[in-house]
């Protein structure tokens, strides 16, 4: 018989160790190596050369070759084409993060902070999806009592069939509000963590679509360490992968986070499934930004904008709208840029404030802005325009609480500086887009007819672009520049910066 084998696993980044440390060697967290306990094959594996191996050789020491024959493996040409149609989901910000829809056969997971949404999400795509198609939703985490009870919170009036833990029997609830044109959906509850029961109950089913929620409270009996170890959560992602290729089922899954905003667990997580979304936002905001991270079937970096109202989640049609401030009223230090994410141009507001410092180092804080580049702007300024940003403090905030860390952004960034600094308003009509240079110089960027377009469709009159840039025929006004302290002079109209303009004033 053979003989176990104990070794280390850190719950954090999944590096092995052959003995415990009081820190990861990987990465350097403490207290987070636990013990796994494998047991070694005792089925010696065939040697290359051997007599007994897959090359067998002749007696006299020459080996003939023989036609090469694969047992297993298919070329390109006797894989049969299946054209694969996508699945809408019934929430167009969702099928734009995925691709175009959901694919058959796929694993997504979907991740974020606790209260995000993820599980709103989940129940409200499952009841769209069953209108169509047999869904399974297996909850790990809530009885099917109060699954039901969220389930007519956001309104999905129809029959729900919970599957009973002892019996499996289908039990129909009765006392939820039946519309006619859900009559005839399927979508199954499951209360259950045990791996072999769920999976014994996709057998049996058989759905288009299971849900898991989520996959750090399923457990496989067979492995002794806890629900949602290392070794679990592995184990359990790679037979439900295994259930969704071999039997064309869609998975779901709902995956923990760590304090620092990563999906708990190994990293190896992420890389068995085929689309890795995030959920992110503000708890105290009301928008909720679903992102692609990873995506074997799209684009990734795209991201779906939704709202969270009593009803549940809600779609944002007009992303724009609800990350630009009040135009009419326009305040000192404000100014408007145009950013991409993948493939969808958002309009952002950027909001700065400069006012002089009362410590020996002066302050810098940047919320939505990336931190470094932010420090990179202020140096420029500093240096190619002469602003003394070395004796101020210095705040930047994008509207929204967007995630705008882009290049194309910086020209914004320096603009909404300088107009906090003298106190003035930039043009409201007027959008600017560039990545600022070391040199003080205006770089071109990527996807610009996508930016001017959206620009224009909001109604803005002036883009101020980076010179030697080829612009489309579009209802609004190109102004290109080439440095900096071009750009500043064109977003602050019927204002010329002097050496006096430049200098703080003595109230200050």
């Amino acid at each position: 018989m053979a003989k176990p084998k104990t070794f280390f696993v850190c719950n954090e980044c999944g590096a092995e160790s052959p003995q415990w440390f009081g820190k990861c060697p990987g990465c350097g967290t403490y207290n987070s190596l636990e013990e796994q306990i494998t047991i070694q094959s005792s089925v010696d594996v065939p040697s290359r050369g051997g007599v007994s191996g897959w090359q067998s050789t002749q007696s006299n020491g020459k080996s003939h070759a023989k036609p090469a024959k694969a047992r297993a493996s298919l070329t390109f040409d006797q894989i049969t084409d299946r054209q694969i149609a996508r699945w809408e989901s019934g929430y167009e910000e969702l099928d734009r993060v995925l691709g175009g829809g959901v694919v058959p056969g796929s694993m997504v997971l979907i991740g974020g902070d606790p209260g995000i949404g993820k599980s709103t999400l989940l129940l409200q795509v499952s009841n769209q999806l069953a209108q169509k198609y047999r869904i399974l939703y297996v909850t790990g985490e809530e009885s099917g009592q109060q699954v039901k009870l969220r389930a007519s919170r956001l309104g999905v009036s129809k029959t729900l069939s919970v599957l009973n833990e002892e019996n499996v029997k289908v039990v129909v609830d009765p006392t939820l509000p039946i519309d006619p044109d859900s009559i005839g959906a399927d979508l199954y509850v499951l209360p259950e963590t045990d791996l072999e029961e769920i999976l014994r109950e996709i057998d049996s089913l058989k759905p288009n679509v299971a849900v898991i929620d989520s996959i750090q409270t399923v457990f496989f009996p067979a492995l002794t360490s806890a629900p949602g170890s290392v070794a679990q959560v592995r184990e359990c992602t790679a037979a439900l992968m295994k259930v969704a290729k071999h039997e064309d089922v869609t998975m779901l899954i709902v995956g923990h986070v760590t304090k620092e905003g990563a999906i708990a667990g190994p990293k190896v997580l992420e890389h068995l499934v085929d689309t890795v979304l995030y959920f992110e936002g503000d708890r105290f905001a009301s928008h909720r930004l679903l992102r692609t991270v990873k995506n074997r079937f799209g684009a990734t970096h795209e991201i779906g904008i939704f709202e969270m109202v009593a009803e549940g989640l809600r779609e944002v049609s007009n992303p724009s709208e609800l990350f630009l401030g009040n135009r009419d009223d326009p305040a000192p230090g404000t100014a408007i840029v145009v950013a991409c994410e993948g493939t969808r141009p958002i309009v952002v507001e950027l909001q700065a404030l400069v006012s002089p410092t009362s410590y020996p180092s002066p302050r810098r804080a940047g919320t939505g802005v990336d931190y470094n580049r932010l420090v990179q702007i202020l140096a420029v300024l500093e240096k190619r325009v002469g602003i003394p940003m070395s004796k101020l403090d210095s705040y930047v905030a994008s509207a929204g609480g967007l995630n705008v860390e882009e290049p194309a952004v910086d020209l914004g960034i320096a603009i909404a500086i300088v107009a906090s600094f003298r106190d003035r308003i930039v043009d409201p009509g007027t959008v600017l887009i560039g990545e600022v240079g070391l040199g003080g110089q205006v770089r071109s960027v990527s996807q610009m007819e996508l930016r001017l377009k959206e620009a224009a469709k909001l109604g803005f009159k002036r883009a101020i672009v980076p010179k030697g840039t080829k612009f489309p025929d579009l209802n609004i006004e190109i102004l290109p520049v080439s440095k900096v302290i071009d750009a500043i002079i064109a977003a602050i109209p019927h204002q010329e910066l002097t050496a006096d303009d430049l200098e703080p004033d003595e109230d200050e």
